[in-house]
């Protein structure tokens, strides 16, 4: 089994920053790629941004210039630096890890979701 602890979400105004920052630990041989994904009320939910074991990102467009993702290797952490955080960025964050086992299995794992609040 695989863990994933987050933290770091928060209400702030419009303009602010905040990081996040998701840590995996457990049945891990390798991490391949860690990401974070946003679901918002009402709403499916929506890719923010990847990274993989090689540091290659990607991005919504609609955070890019703002968010950045980076990550811990020794660490098996992941972060999301926000900053010029806008109203419609409010969601539930998850994390998602993408792991290669000892057993050389390939599995997906989700955080439990940090709420994050932009208010206007």
């Amino acid at each position: 089994q695989v863990q994933l602890v987050e933290s770091g979400g928060g209400l702030v105004q419009a303009g602010g920053s905040l990081r996040l920052s998701c840590a995996a630990s457990g049945n891990i041989f390798s991490i391949n790629a860690m990401g974070w994904y946003r679901q918002a009320p009402g709403d499916q939910r929506e890719l923010v941004a990847t990274i993989t074991s090689d540091g290659s990102t990607n991005y919504a467009d609609s955070v890019k210039g703002r968010f950045t993702i980076s990550r811990d290797s020794a660490k098996n952490t992941v972060y999301l630096q926000m900053n010029s955080l806008k109203p419609e960025d409010t969601a539930v964050y998850y994390c998602k890890v993408i792991v290669t086992t000892y057993l050389r299995a390939t599995l997906r794992y989700w955080g439990q979701g940090t709420q994050v609040t932009v208010s206007s």
